[in-house]
Formats: C-alpha cells, structure tokens, sequence
C-alpha cells in the first residue's frame, strides 16, 4: 500500500489549515477515493470508510445548518471519533464554531477549498489516483516515439539502449533507460517514468555513461510517457516460428494490464530504430482503424474470389 503525507496534498491544493492543533506532519492518505459524509452526518456509519477524505459541500453545509448546536456537536463528535486524514470544506466555506473545537480535540484536520466541490473531487481523485497507484520497475528502455510509448525489453546486452540511442539521434525521446517506474494510473493507463537518480542517462557498453539532455538537448528527453506498446528485442533463433503478418495481436501483462507485444528477433544488420519507429508507426496506424494486415489479406481473398469467377 501507497501513501501520501496531507501536507503535500495542502500544498498542492493550496488549501488552508483552519486546526493549528491538529498534528498534519502525522496524517497520511492512503486511499484515492473520497467522501461526501452526507448520511454520516445523519447518522449511518455502515460501510463508512475512515481512511477516505470527507469533503463537506453546500449540500452538507446546508443540513448542518438546520441542525441546533447540540446536534451539530454531536454529528461532529461521531464523525471525528474514526480516524480521518482530513476534512475539507469547499466553496470557501468557513468551519462551525463547533466543528474546530472537536476536531482539535479529536486531532482531525479541518481544511478549507476556494472552489468547487466538484472540482475538488474531480481534481483529488485524478492526483491521488496516480500519486498512489500500483507500481512496478521493470528492465527495460523507454521512449516516446511518434507520441506512442515504446517500452523495450529484452535480455541484458541485446543492444536496447543502442538502438535507444540511434532513435534519440533521429529525433525522438528519452524517458528512461535500465530502469522503468511504471505506475498503474487506471485500467487502461499505465505510466512510466525514470528514477530520479539516473533520469538522461544512458549506459552504452564499450563507452560508458552518456547524459542525453547535454547531448542532444532538451528536446530529447521527457519525464514520464505512457506505455502503449511493448517491444520484446530476442536474440534470433533458427528454430523458432515468428509472426510475419502481424494479423493477430500478441499480449504482455503489467500490472494486469494487457498491452500489445511485438517480438522482434535480432541478428546483425537488423536496423532497429528503424523496425521501432515503423512498429509505432503500425500501431497508431491499427488505433486509427486502418490493419495493414488485414487489407493485404482482403486483397488475396478478393483475388481468388475474382480468379474462381473465371476472370483469368
């Protein structure tokens, strides 16, 4: 499991911090959905989750107000009794008299929004989403080329960051090399990035370490790119059958995402960049509706649907 310190999240959002007694630098948030503590504030606590943050609106402001004080303490001192990261009132709503006196008892955070709340709950679920999603780190190369994500895989030496390099040269980007911080940002999206500590570098045997962005500038790199073709680089073997239409598609897991795989074996004089950028080119290509595979197919069948009706 993930987290993230609230006081980043205050940051980011700029939002005010109305309990100076509550202990911020303590509360983490581990979980990217939120609430709107609506039914709590009534009374129902099944299936209430406490680690989600409690984003009081108009219509949770409104209720409340209707509420004498007693009540209003009371709904209070129920909510705040479960361990919340934080409650955030939006629209620059000011906190009840109430509210800040339990919450400062109770070590809960009261936390303030200028705008909506449904822009607040749009932006913090997307920021929390990625900021606290699975992950993993993979051995690999990289690179945005034509805008599609390439990541290379490949046995340790089969010349990935030689033909990162030959791509880089050609006028496309560096994201990262040896290691892939890849992020599952939904179950379509996975993200990937470099470590911070080796971001622009490429380690090329028989050279050494090369720094891209000095090289090459800074149009060559980028920091994160998402990932929306796999190309697995394999040392050619004689005995094995490879695809030579490209017809049906090939898979790899990450994450338990599936994203299109190309095998591409390598012998000398294969020129990779080149097989890279037309393999990005095809897969654009395929999402824009047009499979050349399949057009070339349609032509023999039409073909032989044309000989069979005796036009010779």
């Amino acid at each position: 499991m993930y987290s993230i310190k609230l006081q980043e999240l205050i940051d980011k959002f700029e939002l005010n911090v109305f309990t100076q007694g509550a202990d911020i630098s303590s509360k983490d948030v581990k979980v990217a959905e939120v609430n709107r503590p609506g039914l709590q504030l009534a009374g129902y606590y099944d299936y209430f989750n406490q680690d989600r943050l409690q984003i009081l609106g108009m219509v949770e402001y409104t209720f409340l107000r209707k509420m004498d004080s007693g009540q209003r303490a009371e709904a209070f001192r129920k909510l705040c009794g479960h361990s919340l990261p934080a409650i955030i009132l939006s629209r620059g709503l000011e906190p009840f008299a109430e509210l800040l006196e339990i919450a400062e008892a109770c070590d809960v955070p009261i936390l303030q929004y200028s705008n909506s709340t449904s822009e607040l709950m749009g932006e913090l679920v997307r920021w929390l989403r990625v900021k606290l999603a699975p992950r993993v780190t993979l051995h690999g190369v990289l690179l945005d080329v034509f805008g599609e994500g390439i990541l290379l895989l490949g046995e340790s030496g089969v010349g990935k960051s030689e033909t990162a390099l030959e791509l880089i040269h050609r006028g496309h980007r560096l994201v990262a090399d040896d290691s892939v911080e890849v992020k599952k940002v939904s179950n379509q999206t996975l993200v990937g990035s470099c470590p911070d500590i080796i971001r622009y570098f490429i380690e090329l045997r028989g050279i050494g370490i090369i720094d891209v962005k000095q090289m090459f500038g800074v149009e060559s790199v980028k920091d994160t790119q998402t990932i929306d073709l796999v190309i697995q680089l394999e040392i050619w073997d004689k005995n094995k059958e490879y695809d030579r239409l490209g017809a049906s598609e090939e898979y790899i897991e990450i994450l338990g995402n599936n994203v299109v795989c190309n095998r591409i074996p390598i012998r000398p004089g294969r020129n990779l960049a080149i097989i890279c950028e037309s393999a990005a080119i095809n897969h654009r290509q395929k999402k824009m509706g047009y499979n050349s595979a399949q057009v070339l197919s349609q032509r023999v069948m039409d073909n032989i649907n044309n000989n069979g009706n005796g036009h010779h």
